[in-house]
């Protein structure tokens, strides 16, 4: 697991890191055919500076009777039993300098899909912003927001 970690935090460009996932979860289902919000299962997004990924008892409250017979249901459960987390892979990172803040943005109204793209389209996740300096400060500027260089360093 180390190495695609590894690979996916050197990979600095969008769209060039699509890590394969410990389960085949698909947002195309998820998000697009059955249009739950990103912030239902996202949902530190709208009051912490991360947006986490979806807690097991979330997936659970719906997997326990919604197909559960699915071989990646299967898998889910095999976690839940042993009360192991799902050892996710990050498609996105800032570095440590950097303190971007999922409540800020979600709390402005900026769409989740603004920097991460059609995620209800993707059956698997990739990168599809770069999330480097330019590309932020070019959609502050298009917004009419602060390009003070301690709004994101501090």
């Amino acid at each position: 697991m180390f190495v695609p970690v590894l690979a996916g935090l050197l990979a600095g460009c969008a769209g060039d890191f699509q890590p394969v996932q410990p389960l085949a979860f698909s947002h195309t289902v998820h998000a697009g055919e059955f249009k739950i919000p990103c912030l239902y299962c996202h949902s530190y997004a709208r009051r912490s500076p991360v947006a986490g990924v979806p807690s097991m008892q979330r997936c659970m409250g719906c997997h326990n009777w919604i197909q559960s017979d699915h071989p990646e249901i299967a898998k889910l459960k095999e976690y839940w039993d042993r009360e192991e987390p799902i050892p996710w892979i990050r498609v996105y990172s800032t570095p440590d300098f950097v303190h971007f803040n999922h409540k800020r943005h979600v709390r402005a109204g900026v769409e989740c899909q603004a920097c991460h793209g059609p995620v209800e389209t993707m059956e698997q996740v990739s990168r599809v912003s770069s999330l480097e300096m330019g590309w932020c400060l070019q959609c502050h500027r298009q917004r009419n927001v602060s390009v003070d260089c301690a709004t994101c360093h501090y």
